[in-house]
């Protein structure tokens, strides 16, 4: 069984869509393998993929390549995903199975509280995150390349609670569809509508915010 580092904290019709939407992306990544497989949740609401058959090994490697991983015990200096959970003047606190404190000295991603660098890099309350752990958890330096390089792109709006499909279909409702060059999926249902150089991203969050019981964030070059 493979724990997948992203969370499921919907309810309702919205978590049966997200499941459902789970299954059918596990199903595309394990297309063709020898394997059985079934997907559940977790307390905690994390994920899971029971994997059977002859080519179990390669499948749950996959999940983990595809997804991260939440595992019962971390080893210094190793890389692990947490979802995003909580903030404060003191750091992230990240959820990877347990609460793993990221101090604010140790997220590397420039001036301001940890408050500010949450709002300024658009990481809405959920985001799966890479860490480095030890007696001081650190983000990974990928992660940290990552995000800055959020801010040299053309602009973004990240979205939580909700899929994928979802997210388009907002931007379509609301007439946007020629204003992004797409959505990417950062979790099962953390999202980030990547904007077109002449769009401005608070004007796209104002418009499909109200048709998005979400999080929303900015990230504006």
């Amino acid at each position: 069984m493979v724990v997948l580092a992203t969370k499921c904290y919907v309810e309702g019709e919205a978590r049966e869509r997200a499941l459902d939407g789970l299954t059918s992306m596990v199903a595309d990544r394990l297309g063709g393998l020898a394997v059985d497989y079934e997907v559940g949740v977790r307390d905690g609401g994390f994920p899971s993929v029971t994997v059977e058959g002859a080519d179990a090994v390669v499948a749950r490697n996959l999940l983990r390549e595809q997804w991260g991983e939440i595992t019962p015990e971390f080893e210094p200096g190793e890389t692990y995903v947490g979802t995003l959970e909580r903030w404060d003047e003191s750091g992230f606190v990240l959820d990877a199975g347990r609460d793993v404190r990221v101090p604010a000295a140790e997220l590397g991603l420039g001036p301001g509280d940890p408050g500010q660098i949450r709002t300024r890099f658009g990481l809405v309350q959920h985001l799966p995150l890479r860490f480095v752990y030890g007696d001081r958890p650190r983000l990974a330096d990928d992660e940290r390349d990552r995000l800055y390089e959020w801010t040299r792109g053309p602009g973004r709006v990240n979205v939580n609670s909700a899929t994928r499909a979802e997210v388009r279909a907002t931007v379509n409702r609301a007439g946007h569809a020629r204003d992004i060059v797409t959505v990417e999926r950062l979790g099962l249902l953390e999202q980030s509508i990547v904007c077109r150089d002449e769009t401005d991203p608070p004007g796209l969050l104002a418009s499909i915010g109200e048709y998005l019981p979400a999080e929303l964030l900015c990230v504006v070059p």
